[in-house]
């Protein structure tokens, strides 16, 4: 199972087979802490092969530094899937999305998103609140 694409993005969408991804970021600039944000969506590419034949569960979590979800009663989104290629096919690529709304981050700092499947880390995508002037003009706080 190879992860292909993973991005945090403003819009995603499975069109015919086609991955569209609109608006890719790492970085929520934040005016007041704490900051919702109020949705975006996790756009994944997965390519699997006869090797990934079965029954999978994935798990997807939004941590702080310390490790902790971000919403522990919501968190992580664990949906299970199974895998099946037609004869004679070597490969088969999925596109998920996972609309997200209403994220809360109490604080500035890094988090990150753990993409896992069956207990096992697949990648960590690193995401940066970071709070800024309030006048506006994009500079960092102290």
């Amino acid at each position: 199972m190879d992860i292909q694409i993973a991005t945090l993005c403003d819009f995603a969408a499975d069109y015919n087979g086609k991955l569209v991804i609109s608006g890719t970021f790492d970085t929520l600039a934040a005016r007041a802490l704490p900051v919702v944000h109020p949705a975006c969506a996790l756009a994944m590419r997965f390519c699997f092969t006869n090797e990934d034949v079965g029954r999978h569960k994935l798990s997807i979590n939004i941590i702080n530094e310390d490790g902790e979800s971000l919403d522990s009663k919501n968190m992580p989104i664990e949906p299970e899937f199974d895998v099946q290629l037609p004869s004679g096919v070597p490969f088969l690529t999925r596109n998920i999305v996972m609309n997200l709304q209403g994220l809360r981050f109490p604080e500035d700092g890094l988090f990150s998103i753990d993409i896992g499947c069956d207990g096992e880390m697949l990648m960590r995508l690193p995401l940066r609140v970071v709070k800024v002037n309030p006048e506006g003009n994009g500079q960092q706080m102290a």
